[in-house]
């Protein structure tokens, strides 16, 4: 009975960290949310008896991902007019992602349950070493496929924050590659005790 109000005390405060993320205008306040999400997932965890996936989302994506996602969030200038622009030309798209999801999601809820006995640790095998089996046999191809989808939003990450800006000087390294000898040094005859009037 109490690992039951537990279990929905810890369940209601995710689902309403998670509405915040996505309905919160301010993008600090979501990162925080996100943060509210983590830490009672953890929770739901450890009723599972899951403490290495708990341990797991403490200290990985509470102390790191969610923490550097605030920074580069409150690094980015990110000009919202300018996203608002091109809304209605990504809207149909926007809604084919929206109703492709909806459709998985009913997919999911309609006909596949978790079967509770395959994550049960065997004995003499502690809770990190069955789910290392589990990762790395059985669930190797999501695995895979979701390194793959990090690996993708890493890249973006990086292009997001090496967009052009005015005003901001950047390297060129392939025209300072490119340039000649003439192009960058000048020889310039001095007259003893003068100096160069040259601009």
């Amino acid at each position: 009975m109490v690992a039951d109000l537990v279990f929905y005390f810890f369940s209601a405060i995710v689902v309403g960290a998670a509405l915040g993320v996505i309905v919160s205008r301010n993008q600090v306040h979501s990162v925080l949310f996100l943060i509210l999400a983590f830490f009672n997932t953890a929770g739901l965890f450890v009723l599972l008896q899951a403490e290495f996936l708990a341990a797991l989302l403490v200290i990985v994506y509470m102390g790191a991902v969610a923490v550097l996602f605030l920074f580069v969030v409150m690094m980015l200038d990110v000009d919202y007019e300018e996203l608002r622009k091109g809304f209605m030309q990504h809207l149909p798209m926007g809604l084919f992602v929206g109703a492709l999801i909806l459709v998985e999601f009913a997919f999911i809820l309609g006909g596949i349950h978790v079967d509770g006995q395959a994550l049960a640790p065997a004995a003499g095998i502690s809770n990190t070493q069955a789910i290392g089996q589990l990762l790395y046999t059985r669930y190797l191809l999501p695995f895979e496929i979701a390194s793959l989808i990090l690996l993708v939003a890493l890249i973006g990450a990086v292009v997001l924050t090496l967009r052009k800006r005015t005003g901001v000087k950047r390297q060129n390294i392939p025209a300072q590659i490119a340039r000649k000898r003439e192009e960058a040094v000048e020889m310039v005859k001095v007259a003893s005790g003068q100096g160069a009037n040259k601009p």
